[in-house]
């Protein structure tokens, strides 16, 4: 009965598809479908010993190890050592780990666990703050990288920085000036100038994250290069506590060193028997927000593969699966690369004028081959425009021409993901059921 059911659903997903002109290998979905249900009834983690990774099941089926090599070129400068008291575990994380499905990536995107045995949760939240500084300050700029932002802190209060507001609750951002400096200059709400300091955004650490602009000689492309760490306190009673309040699980990630899976079994062991469900309801809250709130569909479809792969619904999960690799998703990868262009464009760039003319190049050939008609001419006379700028490495007006093809390439892949998973009946139901939600909280 099973089979009858899944076969059907894959019919159904099959029909839709090319309905919308979705080009799915029918025998190709089915041999994914069988591998999801295969691996479900084994371990959750699979290490693949011939490239020395690890990961969840659903993770490791969308790795291309072939990528390998080139985001372990990547990771000196992301990643983070051990040292006495700390061991970490990097991992790739995003599309960088579905690189087998996401023909257009854009970023290279890491995840990092790192876990510190100290006396007391403030020894370690400041160990947890030089280890960042230190790491920062080290690849501030090199021949083929520059730091553009770290994140750490969480605003205890609503300031104003730079004209912009910043609220309760959300993550302090740091420009690479500020870490050198270690200090950053605010405005209270009461009008009073504040003096934030590195040490103090240290002990309430939040979201940390480091971002970084990187020259990906493999694909001949700058991109953007980013960890995000999950820092975990060990007392000396073997308590373990997550610093920033929360503990990851581990469905998108893949481990590129097995020498890591100790530190990687010590900490899943302490998540909840239901962190599938728990997983699933905060993805359900980003799809809502990115469907309703802010919407951003290509975000949305994203989760959504990641809801449908963990909770048994194959043939949506393949259809989603197949949505990332039409011509039309290029133009994702084109707009997160043009703010990664305009970053690495700035004054004191380590990167020559001649790699930024290349890759603006790269991205007119894309627009070409994604789009038609009026939206094309407008998007490559654009991109025309900012190639003779970055040329000459002039900056009148670039941030309003960079913003404006960013907007205008975003509309294009919103309304393709909308369009596209709307039309499949077993996702419009399930979209319309989170709308009717409150994920208000």
């Amino acid at each position: 009965m099973a089979d009858t059911t899944q076969h059907d659903a894959i019919a159904r997903v099959i029909d839709s598809a090319r309905r919308l002109g979705v080009e799915i290998n029918e025998l190709e979905a089915n041999k994914w479908i069988a591998a999801m249900a295969a691996e479900s009834v084994g371990g959750d983690v699979v290490v693949d010993v011939g490239s020395g990774v690890f990961g969840h099941r659903a993770s490791m089926l969308d790795l291309n190890p072939e990528d390998l090599a080139r985001f372990r070129r990547i990771a000196p400068i992301v990643g983070f050592e051990n040292r006495p008291g700390v061991k970490t575990a990097l991992a790739l994380s995003g599309s960088s780990a579905q690189s087998r499905i996401q023909a257009y990536p854009a970023d290279a995107d890491f995840f990092e666990r790192i876990h510190i045995t100290a006396d007391t949760k403030e020894e370690a939240c400041r160990i947890l703050g030089e280890l960042i500084r230190e790491k920062a300050l080290s690849t501030m700029s090199g021949p083929s990288h520059r730091l553009s932002e770290v994140k750490l802190g969480t605003w205890d209060a609503e300031v104003t920085k730079d004209g912009k507001k910043e609220h309760v609750g959300s993550p302090i951002s740091w420009t690479p000036q500020e870490v050198e400096s270690g200090q950053m200059n605010v405005v209270a709400a009461d009008g009073s100038a504040r003096t934030v300091t590195w040490a103090d955004a240290a002990q309430n650490p939040g979201w940390c994250k480091l971002d970084w602009v990187v020259a990906d000689r493999d694909r001949g492309q700058l991109a953007n290069a980013s960890n995000v760490l999950d820092p975990t306190w060990e007392s000396p009673d073997g308590t373990i506590m997550p610093l920033d309040g929360f503990l990851d699980p581990y469905f998108q990630e893949v481990y590129i060193d097995t020498d890591s899976r100790p530190l990687f079994d010590k900490l899943i062991k302490d998540l909840s028997t239901d962190s599938v469900d728990e997983y699933v309801k905060q993805l359900e809250h980003e799809v809502w927000k990115y469907s309703v709130k802010d919407p951003n569909w290509g975000k949305v479809a994203r989760r959504l593969y990641n809801i449908f792969r963990l909770t048994g619904q194959y043939a949506s999960a393949a259809y989603v699966r197949e949505l990332f690799d039409e011509p039309t998703t290029a133009l994702y990868q084109l707009a997160a690369l043009i703010r990664t262009l305009d970053e690495a464009a700035i004054e004191g760039s380590p990167f020559d004028s001649e790699i930024l003319v290349s890759q603006a190049d790269q991205l007119i050939m894309s627009a070409i081959g994604a789009m038609e008609g009026p939206h094309e001419a407008q998007v490559v006379a654009q991109l025309l425009r900012l190639r003779d700028e970055l040329s000459g490495r002039k900056n009148d007006g670039r941030s309003d021409e960079v913003e404006s093809l960013r907007a205008g390439t975003m509309t294009a892949v919103n309304e393709y993901f909308h369009k596209r998973l709307v039309a499949l009946p077993e996702i419009a139901e399930y979209l319309d059921r989170i709308a009717a939600s409150d994920q208000t909280h």
